[in-house]
């Protein structure tokens, strides 16, 4: 018998053990969606403290001056938490199967990732697992990013466009690629405002 044989009988053999996720939290889950479809996917750009207040509503925690952009997807807003003058950009996906946190400053750029949730594959049920994101107070997640689950930013670090990380990322450190490696410290200028 070869190996692909025989994990195709241990997977036959298993049986699906249902929902990963109890009653009250899928039927929370459509309530949002449909809330998400009427209320704030179509709001213009500009309404943020609308969309911070509508995921408020469904437990969110967001700190002042949040900035929330109408087509971000987010699959259970009671797990996302944003300190001051964090943002999310348009199209930007937070996975919230576990918590997600965003720290102050924090800005997350259009089309990326945030996905706290997997499965196991080499378990022939294939469970579902969460673990939560979290991301330090002045860091940048480029355009298409992507951050799995379990995964710690450090303050002010950079992951950039396109790149993938499974790993925690180092404080003021640039990262870029897939898998994520370090390219450069990050140093912060003084502000040409001044």
């Amino acid at each position: 018998m070869t190996n692909k044989t025989k994990t195709a009988d241990i997977i036959s053999k298993t049986r699906l053990s249902g929902p990963s996720f109890n009653l009250k939290n899928r039927m929370l889950r459509v309530v949002w969606d449909l809330a998400y479809l009427m209320f704030f996917r179509f709001t213009p750009r500009p309404l943020h403290s609308w969309r911070v207040f509508l995921l408020r509503c469904f437990g969110a925690r967001l700190g002042q001056h949040c900035h929330v952009y109408p087509k971000v997807k987010i699959w259970a807003p009671w797990n996302l938490e944003m300190h001051d003058y964090a943002c999310l950009a348009n199209d930007v996906i937070c996975y919230t199967q576990a918590r997600i946190t965003l720290q102050e400053r924090v800005i997350v750029s259009q089309g990326a990732h945030l996905c706290t949730g997997s499965h196991d594959y080499n378990d022939p049920d294939f469970p579902l697992f969460a673990r939560p994101i979290s991301i330090g107070k002045d860091a940048w997640v480029c355009a298409d990013a992507f951050i799995g689950p379990g995964v710690t930013v450090g303050e002010g670090a950079v992951l950039g466009a396109r790149a993938a990380t499974f790993k925690n990322l180092q404080a003021w450190q640039v990262y870029s690629g897939n898998p994520a490696q370090p390219v450069k410290q990050r140093r912060i200028r003084a502000s040409s405002h001044e």
